[in-house]
């Protein structure tokens, strides 16, 4: 079970915008995360590639302070909003639910929550 200081080192990582290192700080070797309607990624190894290939299709992303972080024992939601600007300048904005099973002081598995259909909404072209 992590402690709140833990989570929100996690939450800062990622706010900072250093995705990978949050991976690579905080995954277990064999976690998972889930995109909606998608079979789960594996393996932290190839979580971190995943994330770096994603973040290279991009010229910034921006991630904001998270809205609610929710601990319950081993359980963790946290509401993030990530803004994506392409390398032709269009940014576009996610709101996304995510919550994480944590097994200690590192997340085992994480599934990714939101609306599919709106998801990636242009906000600025």
């Amino acid at each position: 079970m992590p402690d709140r200081s833990r989570v929100d080192a996690f939450v800062a990582t990622v706010v900072s915008g250093d995705h990978v290192k949050a991976i690579t700080d905080f995954y277990h070797e064999n976690a998972s995360m889930q995109e909606p309607g998608k079979e789960p990624r594996r393996g932290r190894e190839l979580l971190e590639k995943h994330e770096q290939a994603a973040l290279n299709r991009l010229e910034r992303m921006y991630t904001h302070p998270a809205s609610a972080v929710l601990i319950d024992g081993d359980n963790v939601v946290i509401n993030g909003i990530f803004d994506a600007t392409t390398k032709d300048g269009v940014t576009r904005c996610l709101e996304e639910l995510a919550i994480q099973r944590w097994q200690g002081d590192r997340i085992i598995e994480e599934r990714f929550f939101y609306d599919t259909a709106s998801a990636w909404t242009i906000v600025e072209a």
